[in-house]
């Protein structure tokens, strides 16, 4: 029978997960339920009780309990819950995960979620799933569902969406574990075909295209990561395990987010970890030409007299100074000296984006130029290769060109 694995504080949310739990045994599913509550007794018997929750992670219920800091249980409790979901998925006993709460369930289970393999099914109802989920959601699979109100008792609005995501949860166990059963692994393992990472974005989408179309010629996977902050975050998660067989990364524009204060960041390691692992890439400054903010009403005062453009309702841009295009840079340069494997920048000496092609709003050659200078000065003595293209980004000749120098870069390591 395939399980469902609830993780949640009984002490708080009793109620809730003994409905939940019922609401799963009535769609044909097992369930375990495992307690990481501290502080009042359990308001539903668990399966797994919190004193096994906290042994898992080294420390004793009773004086986390003593001790009285909130902060330092919910901690210790998702680490425990982490290695508990974990040891139950290696013993074939969690078909999928979920959970309820607010902001510190919501810690807990989430952390526990991100342990397990990406195809596990986990889904998170939170009270917290309406606003920024990437601190709970990280670069795995976790489905959010937003609870409406709050995870404090079960009521004709919860009742719904607590419904909804058994039944869901019980639909995602019996299709997890039939293809367990049948040795069709929903997970991410090694296939025929090696892989290889692509990030893009929509102002670089044909170039990137042109290049997937190519690899996949050549007889690769290619896994495309959408430039969003969320990402490149995953792109450079998946990296460093070593999931590559190496990494063509066209689309830079987190970098420029994260360094002029744009909002779609993936964070300051942005391009280091396929360097620290030593796999084979290849890098264009693709829409490093622009900043991306929130809809227009939100740009920045400072940003206004750029002339911002719409890029969707909820994205807008603006193109970078020269000033600006010059430590960007200087920036991709160190991160690419750190590198460990054969490494190649390509540069598309007539644009960078779909704005930036010739006849494009931001086709500047002067601001490209201040960047490809920052570049070429950065890499002098290194080793990393620099080639340039006298073509634009979103040109297929460039896709193509980018995509056969990464497949000589992993067949020659």
């Amino acid at each position: 029978m395939p399980i469902v694995v609830l993780v949640g504080t009984l002490d708080t949310k009793g109620e809730e997960y003994g409905w939940v739990r019922d609401r799963l045994r009535e769609r044909g599913v097992g369930t375990l339920l495992v307690d990481a509550g501290i502080v009042g007794p359990p308001r539903v018997e668990p399966d797994v009780p919190r004193d096994v929750v906290a042994r898992a992670a080294g420390s004793d219920v009773a004086r986390l309990a003593r001790d009285g800091d909130r902060g330092a249980a919910v901690t210790v409790m998702a680490r425990g819950a982490a290695r508990v979901v974990t040891e139950l998925h290696e013993a074939g006993r969690l078909h999928a995960v979920l959970a309820v709460g607010g902001s510190g369930g919501t810690s807990i289970a989430t952390r526990a979620m991100r342990e397990l393999p990406l195809g596990v099914p986990k889904l998170m109802v939170s009270s917290m799933a309406a606003g920024d989920v990437s601190p709970y959601v990280g670069s795995t699979d976790i489905a959010m569902l937003y609870s409406i109100v709050d995870i404090a008792g079960v009521n004709r609005v919860s009742r719904p969406v607590l419904a909804n995501a058994a039944d869901a949860a019980a639909g995602m166990a019996q299709g997890y574990a039939a293809a367990v059963r049948a040795e069709r692994s929903v997970e991410f393992a090694a296939g025929d075909r090696p892989l290889v990472a692509a990030s893009m974005a929509g102002v670089t989408t044909p170039g990137v295209d042109a290049a997937r179309a190519r690899l996949t010629e050549l007889g690769y996977e290619v896994l495309v990561f959408h430039a969003s902050g969320t990402g490149g975050r995953s792109l450079e998660e998946l990296a460093g395990r070593g999931l590559f067989a190496g990494v063509l990364d066209l689309t830079l524009c987190e970098i420029a987010d994260d360094a002029l204060g744009g909002i779609l960041t993936a964070g300051p390691d942005r391009l280091t970890a396929a360097g620290r692992a030593g796999l084979p890439q290849v890098v264009a400054p693709g829409a490093l030409d622009m900043i991306k903010f929130g809809p227009m009403d939100t740009v920045p005062e400072r940003f206004r007299d750029r002339g911002p453009r719409v890029h969707n309702p909820s994205i807008s841009v603006v193109r970078t100074t020269v000033e600006e295009a010059a430590e960007l840079g200087r920036r991709v340069a160190a991160k690419l000296c750190g590198a460990t494997g054969p490494t190649t920048l390509y540069l598309p000496l007539q644009g960078l984006s779909t704005l930036g092609c010739p006849g494009g709003p931001y086709h500047e050659p002067t601001l490209d130029q201040a960047l490809f200078g920052a570049l070429r000065e950065g890499l002098r003595g290194s080793a990393v290769e620099v080639v340039e293209v006298d073509t634009h980004l979103n040109d297929p000749e460039f896709g193509r060109g980018a995509a056969e120098r990464l497949h000589a870069a992993v067949i020659g390591g």
